[in-house]
């Protein structure tokens, strides 16, 4: 079983928003991380005149901001880390030590770094990429996935028997309402990330399926 840090209360991770009526609702709920999509591929994309205005409204010190990039140039990223003031940001494709430490070289930031699993060889970069804050398991795309992240799908969750680690572990890919349960039972993550989860159709939020998740994982904290 992984054994990441262990935390007194499973954080919860909303990602892909983009509009006002769904932000409001996870302030109002007091959800920790609303993460904001900035891969132009993506049904959940967000522009950066958007982004600003919406993270703008963000007034809760219990909330933050993630913002969410796949491959950008250095300059282009620091240039949203700027803009948006960003203090968190995920890492989704091929960044490396590198470029993380080049980051954190010139901004305050934390950085969360996806790690597709198909296999256990994958799950060993977590030990190779240095200056990341907290890892973020997520199913592997294949060549016939057009897009990076779980999409939709969970990866295979044993291959994490017996992996150890102190890194802090975000638990994504496939999650929603009827297995958020085991995903916390048997590896207590730092976090769980959803986003297709919490969607009525590709793309849109169910203010619905936020609310049930979102009280699902306070009742859990509360045992």
């Amino acid at each position: 079983m992984i054994k990441p840090i262990k935390t007194k209360k499973t954080k919860l991770k909303i990602c892909g928003v983009k509009n006002l009526e769904t932000l409001n609702f996870l302030l109002k709920k007091r959800v920790d991380f609303i993460g904001f999509i900035f891969f132009e591929g993506s049904p959940r994309y967000i522009n950066l005149d958007d982004a600003e205005k919406l993270i703008n409204k963000i007034n809760i010190k219990s909330t933050v901001a993630v913002g969410v990039f796949v491959d950008f140039p250095l300059l282009k990223i620091q240039k949203y880390i700027k803009r948006l003031k960003l203090k968190y940001i995920q890492l989704h494709g091929k960044e490396n030590s590198n470029y993380i430490k080049t980051i954190k070289k010139n901004y305050n930031v934390k950085i969360i770094k996806a790690i597709g699993v198909k296999n256990k060889k994958d799950l060993n970069l977590i030990n190779e990429i240095r200056g990341v804050d907290y890892f973020l398991l997520d199913y592997k795309k294949n060549k016939k996935d057009n897009l990076p992240g779980g999409n939709s799908k969970k990866f295979n969750w044993n291959l994490l028997s017996n992996f150890n680690t102190t890194k802090k572990c975000f638990l994504a890919g496939g999650i929603k309402e009827n297995n958020i349960m085991e995903a916390i039972s048997l590896f207590n993550p730092y976090g769980i990330d959803i986003s297709s989860g919490v969607e009525k159709k590709l793309g849109v939020k169910s203010l619905h399926k936020i609310s049930n998740v979102v009280d699902l994982i306070k009742r859990i904290n509360e045992k």
